[in-house]
């Protein structure tokens, strides 16, 4: 199962969730089977964020949705600090 590994600097972690979760449906609609935010226990301003696909072609179509209407817009992405770090991952 892929999952799309994303990390980035937030400038305030309430805002930037309230954001994430605005996107609920369109994850879903995206394919995401399983998602994680993390955080660093030493870090207060970064996140890390893993979801799930049943394919990697359908985490490569999200991570296209998030780079075009997502991340372009600060509107839709608040809190968002930097540019994100992202690798579609496999088990092995």
């Amino acid at each position: 199962m892929p999952t799309l590994h994303i990390e980035h600097p937030v400038t305030d972690l309430a805002v930037w969730r309230a954001a994430f979760d605005r996107f609920a449906e369109q994850r879903r609609q995206g394919g995401v089977s399983a998602e994680r935010v993390q955080q660093p226990v030493d870090d207060d301003h970064y996140v890390v964020v893993d979801l799930d696909f049943p394919t990697r072609e359908a985490a490569e179509r999200f991570l296209g949705f998030l780079e075009s209407t997502v991340w372009a817009s600060r509107d839709s992405s608040p809190a968002l600090a930097g540019t994100p770090q992202t690798r579609i991952l496999e088990t092995v």
